[in-house]
């Protein structure tokens, strides 16, 4: 087999990112072989690879949050008027609910970056994370991790539209992957999808005929929305797998 860069085999790995893997290069944090590697280094399968116990306890200081994000906040960098989610992370709109014993630290917004976007006029579970094993997991180009929304529609769709939600549409020229939809009562559908392309629930029902009045994300994997109060957050904790 080609030769590999060591940075993508260990996020191939599951070891860490790509951008984490060539910090760990660089302070000399990784071996190959029982060599310390130098960036820009390929690898071939077999090759033993070491992550230093150092990189370990720092993958292990960084945190997942759970916020139930409100309409008119982005997911990313702030755009235009609007601000991004992360903003709402504050020790005040901690959830009081939350089980996992972390307590907040200005620390924990370092890095902070959202796995998956959610647009401004859609509302619901959006995860931020400064683990890139973790954002990786979720929206990485091999994830298989599904995401459930509740999608309040307007107008009249029939039992071939519905076939078609399910398996059958394309967008940008690609065929995307079977979703599980079906009627959560009488105008609003449950969409169930493994992958996320921009706007996709809302251009999915545009093209069978409908129109997105309301769109809530209640669950990412296994990591469901639950009580977690609108705009409100908690970290994911130590025992939860996504």
């Amino acid at each position: 087999m080609e030769p590999v860069r060591l940075s993508k085999r260990l996020a191939e790995l599951g070891l860490c990112s790509r951008r984490e893997a060539d910090s760990y290069i660089e302070q000399g944090w990784v071996k190959v072989d029982g060599e310390v590697a130098v960036l820009g280094q390929k690898v071939v399968p077999g090759q033993r690879i070491d992550l230093d116990p150092r990189a370990r306890e720092k993958q292990s200081q960084r945190v997942t949050i759970l916020i139930n994000k409100p309409m008119g906040y982005v997911s990313a960098q702030a755009e235009k008027d609007y601000q991004p989610a992360v903003v709402l992370v504050t020790r005040e709109n901690h959830w009081k609910g939350d089980k996992s014993g972390i307590r907040f630290s200005p620390e924990h917004l370092k890095g902070l970056a959202p796995a998956g976007r959610l647009d401004i006029d859609s509302v619901g579970l959006l995860i931020l994370t400064q683990d890139g094993r973790v954002a990786k997991h979720i929206i990485g180009e091999t994830s298989e991790v599904e995401k459930e929304y509740l999608v309040r529609v307007e107008g009249r769709l029939s039992d071939e539209g519905l076939k078609r939600l399910n398996h059958g549409l394309s967008l940008d020229g690609d065929k995307l992957k079977p979703a599980k939809v079906s009627w959560q009562n009488e105008d609003q559908l449950r969409f169930v999808l493994q992958e996320g392309k921009k706007r996709q629930i809302r251009r999915m029902c545009e093209l069978v005929g409908l129109r997105v009045v309301g769109l809530k994300r209640i669950r990412i994997g296994r990591l469901k929305l639950s009580d977690l109060p609108t705009g409100q957050w908690r970290y994911l904790g130590a025992d939860e797998r996504i």
